[in-house]
């Protein structure tokens, strides 16, 4: 089970990532040309949203069935263990906060030019955040 599980995080990754650069660039887009904000800037970064909520979900899971996760919580001194028990779980979780506030903030604005900020500047912050603590060597080795 755990191997399917994690090789499903590690593939969604992918997909989150995809997404949240798409919105980022999108919103910084519409922010630079002064555009309208239409349904289709709605729905990327809607979408955008949902799979980093649902990849939350699978990386949950994954902490708590791998022995990369909770297990190894207690072996700070190794930094191979430390990113992925502590630092990689925590510093996503902030990054998923980023881009909820994004997009409830995003929601209360009444400008366009207002709703590309609040997307471009959460929604980049949490993919930068992302982009920091993935563990890149389990990931692309």
């Amino acid at each position: 089970m755990y191997t399917a599980v994690q090789t499903a995080h590690s593939i969604f990754a992918y997909v989150v990532l995809a997404l949240l650069f798409l919105a980022s660039i999108n919103a910084i887009a519409g922010l630079a040309s002064k555009r309208l904000f239409k349904d289709k800037d709605l729905r990327l970064s809607l979408f955008a949203l949902i799979v980093t909520h649902l990849q939350l979900v699978l990386g949950i899971v994954v902490y708590f069935i791998s022995p990369l996760g909770l297990s190894a919580f207690g072996q700070m001194s190794n930094s191979a263990l430390r990113l992925t028990s502590l630092e990689h779980p925590l510093i996503n979780v902030i990054a998923i906060a980023f881009v909820t506030i994004g997009w409830s903030k995003h929601k209360r604005e009444e400008s366009n030019n207002g709703k590309f900020k609040k997307i471009a500047l959460f929604y980049s912050i949490g993919f930068l955040l992302i982009l920091s603590r993935i563990p890149w060597s389990n990931w692309l080795g």
